[in-house]
């Protein structure tokens, strides 16, 4: 069985690609993350999937290498990661009854010696805030501290409560990593999965 890398330094997708596979190495991948002139989200999310996953193949010929990255859009604009509470609360109140679209993208390299094979997924995630009020928001950011999530909330923690919706194909893709897309792409490249 070929080996399988996951290029990131994301905890949540580190925990999601266990629940596949129980044996992985992960690595850091060297990737400008900035977005490029006239690039929409879906497009930047795309193409640094591909380039994490293409930086760590190359430290791992003959492995299975799987980059991802995911871009929040509110209004045709990305939102980052807020990094501090001030950030979190002024992200959390923008969306704030509004719809934010979640571009989860991932590549899986077949990095072989005669050349790599790529699988590429994407998903679009769509969750409908509530209506949050200045109180709501600052229990949330107090609670939670969500200041390297894109759109400043933990799905899978408390963040839940500030919606009114989640419309997605696959429900993991929120969180950072769409197994459903990975565990297809694994069996293309030859592993058992259930």
């Amino acid at each position: 069985m070929s080996a399988i890398v996951l290029a990131s330094t994301s905890l949540y997708r580190r925990q999601l690609l266990a629940r596949l596979v129980p044996d992985f190495v992960v690595q850091a991948p060297s990737v400008d993350e900035a977005p490029l002139a006239d690039e929409t989200p879906l497009q930047t999310a795309q193409r640094l999937a591909r380039a994490k996953a293409e930086a760590v193949a190359l430290d791992h010929p003959g492995a299975l290498v799987i980059g991802s990255d995911q871009l929040a859009e509110l209004d045709g604009r990305a939102l980052g990661k807020a990094g501090t509470a001030e950030a979190a609360s002024r992200q959390l109140a923008a969306c704030s009854g509004k719809t934010v679209r979640f571009h989860t993208a991932v590549t899986l390299i077949a990095a072989l010696p005669g050349g790599n094979v790529y699988h590429h997924a994407t998903d679009c995630t769509r969750v409908v805030f509530r209506q949050l009020d200045e109180a709501t928001i600052t229990r949330y950011v107090a609670a939670e501290q969500p200041f390297d999530c894109a759109g400043s909330f933990k799905v899978e923690g408390l963040g839940i409560a500030l919606f009114n919706r989640v419309e997605s194909d696959d429900p993991t893709a929120l969180i950072g990593l769409p197994l459903i897309a990975v565990a297809q792409m694994l069996r293309e490249a030859g592993i058992a999965l259930p």
